[in-house]
């Protein structure tokens, strides 16, 4: 049985937007537009099967969901490193 792996870009998407709290400036920093990056988080999301973030209006905060993945992002960089 194959596990399908969730896109770099909707990885990357996700990591920028967990680290800035915000999807514009993770959309600068990734020379897209906030709504292309919130469309790679969604479909993670869906893919996943999990809720990564908390949409509010012009702000959004990490699910408990989405605080693991990040801490599993920040470790894997700092094993890197």
């Amino acid at each position: 049985m194959y596990r399908l792996m969730p896109p770099l870009t909707a990885l990357r998407a996700f990591e920028a937007a967990a680290r800035h709290l915000s999807l514009t400036k993770a959309a600068k920093e990734l020379h897209v537009t906030a709504g292309a990056l919130s469309h790679q988080i969604r479909g993670l999301e869906e893919l996943l099967g999990l809720k990564l973030f908390e949409r509010r209006v012009r702000a959004i905060a990490l699910t408990p969901a989405g605080k693991m993945l990040y801490l599993h992002f920040w470790m894997r960089q700092s094993l890197m490193d």
